[in-house]
């Protein structure tokens, strides 16, 4: 008899698909995957790629970029730990819609396509991956609901800096672009760097491709002294 994935709540938008189906339940899809470590600025899924391969996120950051027609590059969204990559491509049949990069340190585990799609039909796991996609586009709109840009900006930052799990008190180094931070909040690059700017007293280094947080409990009271 196998084991159910755990009830889904109503409101999954702060939910990684792990926590959707419980631990044993994601333990069981990565027991004998083969696990891969990335350094920062590492491609993890190519954009045209076939879907051969799902990736779950074991440990550390991942950003979702998509290449348009006219060149330009579009953030879709983060991803951390428990959280799957590639998985959409796999269950369509298509290719890859984006490009996946770590912008921290990254472990992954590599489930093979026949593997991962004989466990989501085994599980009866559809229905889970259903509500998690609908809860990662919530998330998105969240982001860019609006408000004053700062405390938006920190949180934004924070909120990967504690996906990245780095020891505490250590310096957290994300590679992310001005223009990927406005797209997440749906702001302009002009604000973004004019917010960074601000936060520089909190800890905040932006460099070229990269940002570096340096005092993480200043940037957490960054809501409290503006």
């Amino acid at each position: 008899m196998t084991e159910a994935a755990a009830p889904l709540p109503h409101d999954t938008t702060d939910r990684t698909l792990r926590q959707l189906m419980g631990e044993s339940v994601w333990s069981a899809m990565l027991d004998g995957a083969l696990v891969r470590r990335h350094p920062i600025g590492s491609t993890l899924l190519r954009q045209g790629e076939e879907g051969q391969h799902v990736l779950a996120l074991v440990g550390g950051v991942a950003k979702v970029l998509r290449h348009e027609r006219g060149g330009e590059l579009t953030l879709l969204a983060f991803r951390g730990p428990g959280e799957l990559l590639g998985e959409v491509a796999v269950l369509d049949g298509g290719v890859r819609s984006a490009n996946v990069l770590s912008i921290t340190d990254c472990t992954v585990a590599v489930l093979a396509k026949p593997t991962f799609l004989h466990f989501v039909a085994a599980r009866g796991l559809y229905p889970v991956l259903v509500r998690y996609a609908l809860a990662r586009l919530r998330e998105s709109d969240l982001a860019r609901a609006g408000g004053d840009i700062l405390p938006r900006l920190a949180a934004a930052l924070l909120t990967l800096a504690d996906l990245s799990a780095a020891p505490s008190g250590e310096p957290v180094e994300l590679a992310l672009t001005r223009e990927e931070l406005a797209q997440h909040l749906g702001v302009s690059r002009n604000t973004v760097s004019a917010g960074l700017g601000d936060l520089g007293p909190f800890g905040v280094q932006p460099a070229r491709k990269r940002i570096l947080l340096t005092d993480l409990p200043a940037l957490r009271g960054v809501g409290r002294q503006l």
